[in-house]
């Protein structure tokens, strides 16, 4: 069972100064080149487990080849880190990254598949029962501070029932019915969408 993958190393408390935000694009930017580059969702997914869930990885959800910093490379930008504050084609070039990233290719075979994955919690709607939408993603931060993660990296949940007992950035196993469903919050783009038959606290197995 695949431990839950961090792609940013350090998350920062706050990330509002552009300098932040553009270091923090290229820790995830770089991460994430990497997941596009190994073998995914081309290959045979496992034997679906207990309920008829089969477990997924964060980068079974990006498709193979695609490379989330192929706009800055394009222009022949290989290292985010070295463009220059305050510059204007630097904060152009921020926002049409942003605007890759927020429609970020899924992968069309998940579809309809019955899934189980790991995560971690970030609340957007909540009853008196518990939370009746959240998004789950792969870092611990994410859709907290700035920039969110590629809409493939968002997964919108709607659990059967609301969920009670979890806080935000808690880190949860999500089983249930992906859909290859586009949406949009105030915390970030989202590529799928997760209909929750079960949420339980991440609990690593035993090795």
């Amino acid at each position: 069972m695949p431990s839950l993958k961090l792609y940013a190393p350090h998350i920062m408390a706050a990330a509002t100064d552009e300098s932040t935000r553009r270091r923090w694009l290229q820790q995830i930017g770089a991460a994430l080149v990497g997941v596009a580059a190994a073998p995914s969702i081309a290959q045979p997914l496992p034997k679906a487990g207990p309920g008829g869930f089969t477990e997924l990885r964060w980068d079974d959800l990006v498709p193979k080849g695609w490379d989330p910093m192929k706009g800055l490379r394009d222009k022949g930008i290989s290292n985010p880190g070295a463009l220059m504050d305050g510059d204007p084609k630097t904060q152009a070039l921020m926002n049409q990254m942003r605007e890759l990233w927020d429609n970020a290719p899924t992968e069309p075979t998940l579809d309809g598949t019955r899934v189980k994955l790991p995560g971690y919690l970030v609340p957007l709607e909540e009853s008196a029962a518990g939370h009746t939408e959240f998004l789950l993603v792969p870092y611990f931060g994410a859709c907290i501070h700035t920039p969110p993660p590629p809409a493939n990296q968002i997964v919108l949940v709607v659990p059967a029932k609301p969920v009670a007992g979890l806080r935000s950035m808690d880190t949860i196993w999500v089983s249930g019915t992906i859909k290859t469903v586009r949406g949009n919050s105030a915390m970030g783009s989202t590529g799928y969408r997760l209909e929750a038959s079960l949420v339980e606290r991440y609990k690593a197995a035993p090795r």
